[in-house]
C-alpha cells in the first residue's frame, strides 16, 4: 500500500507528500539550506567534503543536479521538508553510481532532525516510488545509524565493495518483485 500522494514525472516523481513530509526536487531557493547541510560534520564525515564554501557553491550544486540527475536521468536526490510549515531538514533520493548497475537510494538530515523517523519515511516514500527491480544502497562501516535504516526499510547486505576512489562501502540490495 503506497503511504503518500505523488505527481509523477519522467521516471520517479517530481513531489512525494507523506504523513509527515514534503519530497521535491531541489530549486535555486534552497541553496541556503544546501549550503548548511552539506557543511554538517555528519555529511562531511560519512559522505564527504563537497567543497560547498559559499552560496554560490551551493547554487551550482543545485544546478548540476538539474543537468546530471533530473534531466539525465528523470531522478536524483530531492529535499526533505517537514509539511507542517516546509522547513527543509534532509535531503534522500537516488544516485546512479558508476560502478554500480542500478541506482542507489541516500539520504541525510540535518543533526537536530536525525532519529525522528523522518528518515525512514522518506526512504520508505521513494521506495515505494520506485520504478525500477534492483535497489541498492551504500554506507561506511562506521555509519551504524545508517546501516539501521537501510536495514529497516527492507535492504539486506550484500557485500563489502571499493569505489574506483578506493573508498570502502557496505552495499545493500532490495530486489522488486513485478
Amino acid at each position: 500500500m503506497k503511504s503518500c500522494e505523488f505527481i509523477v514525472f519522467p521516471i520517479l516523481v517530481s513531489m512525494i507528500v507523506t504523513a509527515n513530509l514534503t519530497l521535491r526536487r531541489f530549486g535555486p531557493e534552497d541553496a541556503p539550506f544546501v549550503f548548511e547541510l552539506l557543511n554538517t560534520p555528519t555529511w562531511i564525515q560519512f559522505i564527504g567534503d563537497r567543497n560547498i564554501h559559499t552560496l554560490h557553491d551551493a547554487e551550482n550544486y543545485i544546478k548540476m543536479l538539474h543537468t546530471n540527475f533530473y534531466s539525465k536521468l528523470g531522478y536524483g536526490p530531492i529535499l526533505v521538508a517537514l509539511k507542517e510549515d516546509e522547513t527543509p531538514v534532509g535531503l534522500c533520493g537516488l544516485f546512479k553510481r558508476a560502478y554500480l548497475d542500478h541506482p542507489d537510494i541516500g539520504f541525510a538530515f540535518m543533526p537536530q532532525y536525525a532519529g525522528k523517523g523522518l528518515g525512514y519515511e522518506s526512504c520508505m516514500a521513494i521506495i515505494d516510488n520506485y520504478p525500477f527491480d534492483v535497489l541498492y544502497a551504500t554506507t561506511t562501516d562506521k555509519n551504524i545509524r545508517s546501516q539501521k535504516l537501510i536495514e529497516r526499510c527492507g535492504l539486506h547486505y550484500e557485500k563489502d565493495i571499493e569505489t574506483p576512489e578506493g573508498t570502502k562501502l557496505r552495499l545493500y540490495k532490495k530486489v522488486f518483485i513485478k
